[in-house]
């Protein structure tokens, strides 16, 4: 299936595990796609898939990834140097913070390449250096990024099956369908008519600060991560060592709960203007193109937006093509284009504030939509 396909490397060794699970083969005479499945768009991507494997665009340079790393690195260092040799004082705390912020939302663009093995060939070398980024220089759990990363990618923006949308009903209600339903079954958990208003200082600033940070050691230690939770003691060891010789408690605690708060509104306003103004739903069965394209949109082009987003600006290309790595998106992205158009599927792109502000307006459509459900008679 062309999710098995698009999420291994080595498609070998893990066809291994698939023999066990064997129930038996179709019969001659019985068709191989699903009556949901678009059967000659499914036809036509496995021929772009072959295409993209020809033009060697699963490769990655290994160079361009080097220097991701090293640009993190230095912009980490120089954080801890500036209050070294500059104090402590306002003006050097602010510009400690800034190079802090941008090191950590960076690192966490390269763990997300390697987490999708697109950064080297061998899958070990990608797991080995994932824990480094991951755990390491950004504190929290490698697997567990794994575990839930990999749900949203086989079914995005799929009710019950997409983690990332796990905020719906609780804080926010999403996807017209999904609101409305909830409208008409009376159910109120938050003022849904007011969310595009409580977006902005609940979701973006406190993310990373509450969810994700007691989350993460939450999953390790449920699951037995035990490696990843080692690991993610060496950053805290790492970091109280490194500021906490330089900045009083008072002053440790604000870097680290402004820069996580930094970090969340710059990852959440990225990471939802590609899903959530797309379409919401539940489970349609569709095949992998239909079922990407539904929930991905793409921002345009430039090299700010590519450094930025950490080309997820290319969301489309990222989502069929999940270990492709991501210099490579805009090489592929007009025989993506031309498919769409060969089977008349809405390819979204849009400049980079209209996706943030899409993001509100989404918001509030939804939450009208569940407010007139709500009370209607």
């Amino acid at each position: 299936q062309d999710a098995f396909v698009a999420f291994h490397v080595d498609k070998v060794l893990v066809s291994k595990y698939l023999k066990p699970l064997q129930i038996g083969e179709l019969a001659p005479d019985q068709p191989s796609t699903e009556p949901t499945k678009n059967e000659m768009l499914v036809k036509d991507f496995r021929e772009l898939r072959a295409t993209v494997e020809r033009m060697g665009l699963l490769e990655p340079n290994q160079l361009f990834f080097f220097l991701l790393l090293a640009h993190i690195l230095l912009l980490d260092t120089a954080a801890w140097l500036i209050l070294f040799y500059f104090g402590t004082s306002l003006l050097p705390f602010v510009f400690s913070l800034l190079l802090l912020t941008i090191s950590q939302v960076q690192a966490s663009w390269l763990q997300h390449d390697l987490g999708h093995l697109s950064v080297f060939s061998k899958t070990k070398w990608n797991h080995l250096l994932h824990k480094f980024v991951m755990c390491h220089l950004i504190g929290a759990s490698a697997k567990w990024w794994t575990l839930l990363h990999s749900q949203h990618h086989a079914k995005p923006n799929c009710f019950h099956k997409d983690p990332d949308i796990d905020m719906h009903p609780f804080l926010f209600t999403l996807g017209k369908k999904l609101s409305v339903e909830l409208g008409i079954k009376k159910k109120k958990y938050m003022p849904y008519n007011h969310q595009h208003k409580y977006f902005f200082i609940t979701l973006p600033p406190l993310l990373f600060p509450t969810y994700f940070h007691y989350h993460t050691f939450y999953i390790a230690y449920r699951k037995k991560y035990w490696v990843d939770l080692a690991w993610m003691l060496t950053f805290y060891i790492r970091f109280f060592y490194t500021y906490g010789s330089l900045l009083g408690t008072k002053t440790l605690n604000s870097l680290i709960s402004l820069h996580r708060m930094l970090e969340s509104s710059w990852f959440v306003w990225v990471s939802q203007m590609n899903h959530i103004p797309m379409d919401i739903d539940y489970d349609k069965n569709l095949d992998w193109m239909s079922t990407q394209l539904q929930a991905t949109c793409n921002v345009e082009q430039s090299l700010f937006n590519d450094w930025f987003t950490g080309h997820l600006n290319f969301q489309i290309e990222h989502h069929l093509f999940p270990t492709m790595p991501r210099h490579n998106y805009w090489k592929v992205a007009p025989l993506v284009k031309s498919l769409c158009a060969k089977h008349s599927i809405e390819y979204q792109c849009k400049p980079l504030l209209t996706a943030f502000a899409d993001i509100v307006h989404s918001l509030k459509s939804s939450g009208e939509l569940w407010h007139d459900a709500y009370l209607h008679k």
